[in-house]
């Protein structure tokens, strides 16, 4: 079994579960072929595995020279299928797939932006050419389903996975010391970067609900958090004194690490997020929306709460019960680390993704 895969691995951190399943993968001894970016880490890493890296990704959406190059290297090495995760790279894939008999798998981690009536989603996901998308949650796999004149068949949910040993190496700092917190302050945390699809002003509006007797404190980190109508939110509360916006920080997880409850306030659009299953493999309890996807990852009241979107005091009294109930919101996190661990491990992502693969090629 041949595969070309084509993404960017230029950000080690951010790609690491979707490297890692081929890396576990070309150990059962499937051979993959990887396009991406020659100098980045995980190209060094793939070439130290015996995997083939092809320094090169498509940098526009249709460019007859890309497109012919990817359809030499399948044409050349015989591959069967190609497997395109960016955007750009999918374009290209579903371009350089015609004229030859190579199967197409794209990548989907978020929902939107695709509808049946849009002829430009024909030009990618929804294009006849494509054998499967793999979703990264049952949220985006529903919404495909919801195309009309699209074979549901199509859309897998299979996750990129993720292990929780990788979080090891993130102690927690003092940024309580940092913050000139006192000790027995509750820290909650949000990473992000200030996009409406992310609900910031009602996060605001969830901390001005909090009773100012209960020592609880909101650390927001990633760029652009510190919004006009943000700080207008807390001034009008009273409260601009519990909210600490740290910016951009390389230290995050070791932040992350060392609150007590990670919160997202999103509000559409976002699937599975990353931070927070980042937050629950350090052993921390989450609260958040319930978008598709992401409530796949909480067992509400278990590892974690799930809120209506938009609803600040459903959160705010969500935030009060950890508060409250220190000895639990511990047990909470510890419970958050063993769902990622048994549910989404990378080993599960290879045995699932390498299946669809030999489906689709004995299809």
């Amino acid at each position: 079994m041949n595969i070309l895969v084509i993404s960017n691995y230029r950000d080690y951190h951010t790609t690491r579960p979707e490297a890692t399943i081929f890396k576990e993968m070309s150990k059962t001894g499937v051979n993959i072929t990887v396009m991406t970016y020659g100098e980045s880490q995980h190209a060094k890493e793939f070439k130290e595995l015996g995997i083939d890296v092809i320094d090169f990704h498509p940098q526009k959406k249709f460019n007859k020279k890309e497109i012919g190059r990817i359809k030499d290297v399948v044409v050349k090495k015989e591959i069967n299928i190609i497997h395109a995760f960016s955007s750009k790279a999918s374009y290209a894939a579903v371009q350089a797939s015609k004229g030859t008999d190579v199967k197409l798998v794209l990548y989907r981690g978020f929902t939107g932006n695709l509808e049946w009536w849009n002829p430009s989603s024909y030009l990618k996901h929804l294009n006849s050419r494509v054998d499967a998308i793999m979703c990264n949650s049952l949220g985006v796999k529903e919404y495909f389903d919801k195309q009309l004149f699209f074979k549901k068949s199509k859309a897998v949910t299979i996750n990129k996975g993720h292990n929780t040993s990788w979080y090891t190496q993130y102690q927690p700092i003092n940024i309580k010391q940092e913050l000139g917190l006192s000790n027995d302050a509750f820290l909650l945390i949000n990473v992000a970067n200030n996009r409406k699809m992310k609900g910031i002003p009602y996060l605001m509006k969830t901390i001005a609900l909090l009773p100012k007797s209960k020592n609880i404190h909101l650390l927001l980190a990633g760029k652009g958090m510190k919004t006009r109508e943000n700080i207008t939110i807390l001034k009008e509360a009273g409260c601009q004194d519990r909210v600490h916006f740290l910016g951009f920080r390389k230290d995050v997880l070791n932040i992350v690490a060392a609150c007590d409850v990670f919160v997202l306030s999103s509000l559409f659009g976002e699937s599975i997020t990353k931070s927070v299953i980042e937050a629950m493999s350090l052993q921390k309890p989450a609260i958040i929306t319930d978008i598709p996807g992401n409530v796949e990852l909480i067992k509400n009241g278990e590892s974690g709460f799930v809120t209506p979107v938009k609803n600040s005091k459903a959160m705010a009294q969500a935030i009060v019960n950890m508060y409250d109930n220190p000895e639990k919101t511990k047990q909470m996190g510890i419970a958050a680390k063993s769902r990622i661990e048994n549910q989404l491990s990378s080993k599960q992502t290879v045995i699932q993704l390498k299946a669809l693969y030999e489906k689709i090629i004995s299809q």
